[in-house]
């Protein structure tokens, strides 16, 4: 008899013990949700982070919160989160700086793959090609013409090694068999400032940060690393049909959480984010010069992992190394 008792109350102290992680599950979220975005405040990132969570909150019945966390190449950020509570309550802004920073990076504080779990892309942000407008060239195949009967005379901004618009550039210099010059900055910002004063001829850099400058005719936009004319720019050829075959050259941005995050939780982050898809949300994300990619946790996947075996060999050849 007290065998038998010993084992009910076993069995219910178990039972009642497992009870509350599936409770917590099926009530996520009960409390506000934070997307830690790994860059400074007034950004195209910090811009998508704040139109996605603002969208989300509404199916999920709470407020998200973006909080910025800066520095180290977006690893600052992406380490807090890597080692946050995998409680579904704070998540990454993730992007493809999660994998060039893996070869970038001597001491990586997490990695890129194993300390996190996917939830989906949100947008792919293009680079654009602009001149300062003293350039004497109008069009891609004018730029690599006057290049290679210039070598080393032009020079390209970028915002810092390693940077969206370093490895554009030397992917477009590779492929396009041009030699030009790098003068690196410590952001964008300064970047295009120069660019925009005549004191740098070029820059690749993503086109919600260059569009306003580019209608009000302070820099020239020769062509668009997208595989497809933009929304926000439909004059802009891409590189590929200017001459560069099978050119390419965007940033990605994604929302992945602490890995071991329960599986529940990821789906009901799809479920908010397939609710928040709708026209008025993808239009303000277009015309801002952002391409929306809502997807399933695979798709993300593949395309960091696609980025890793992209990247890799680019910064090898490159030489490209942290100073």
């Amino acid at each position: 008899m007290l065998a038998r008792l010993f084992t009910l109350c076993l069995f219910l102290a178990c039972a009642v013990a497992g009870t509350p992680a599936h409770a917590d599950e099926d009530k996520w979220p009960d409390k506000p949700v934070t997307i830690i975005v790994p860059w400074p405040a007034g950004g195209v990132a910090d811009f998508v982070a704040r139109i996605v969570g603002q969208k989300i909150s509404t199916d999920l019945g709470q407020a998200v919160i973006v909080e910025n966390r800066p520095g180290a190449g977006t690893n600052i950020g992406s380490d807090y989160v890597a080692k946050a509570k995998p409680d579904g309550y704070t998540l990454l802004l993730s992007s493809s700086n999660n994998a060039v920073n893996t070869f970038l990076f001597r001491n990586m504080p997490y990695d890129p793959v194993k300390s996190f779990v996917s939830v989906s892309l949100l947008v792919n942000v293009p680079n654009v090609l602009v001149v300062h407008p003293s350039v004497p060239a109008k069009t891609l195949p004018e730029l690599i013409a006057y290049a290679k009967q210039h070598p080393d005379d032009l020079t390209y901004a970028s915002a810092g090694n390693g940077s969206p618009a370093h490895l554009a550039a030397e992917k477009f210099k590779t492929m396009a068999g041009v030699q030009i010059r790098n003068i690196t900055y410590k952001g964008a910002a300064p970047a295009v400032t120069d660019v925009m004063a005549g004191r740098v001829s070029m820059m690749f850099t993503n086109l919600p940060a260059s569009l306003s400058a580019i209608q009000a005719g302070k820099l020239r936009a020769l062509a668009i690393g997208s595989t497809a004319r933009m929304p926000a720019a439909p004059n802009i050829p891409t590189l590929a049909e200017s001459g560069v075959p099978n050119y390419e050259a965007s940033a990605w941005y994604g929302l992945m959480a602490p890995a071991g995050t329960p599986a529940p939780v990821v789906a009901r982050l799809q479920k908010a984010l397939d609710a928040a898809r709708t026209p008025a949300a993808l239009d303000a994300l277009r015309q801002r010069g952002t391409d929306p990619r809502i997807s399933s946790p695979q798709v993300l996947q593949q395309q960091l992992q696609a980025d890793l075996q992209t990247y890799g060999p680019l910064i090898k050849s490159a030489g490209i190394t942290l100073e």
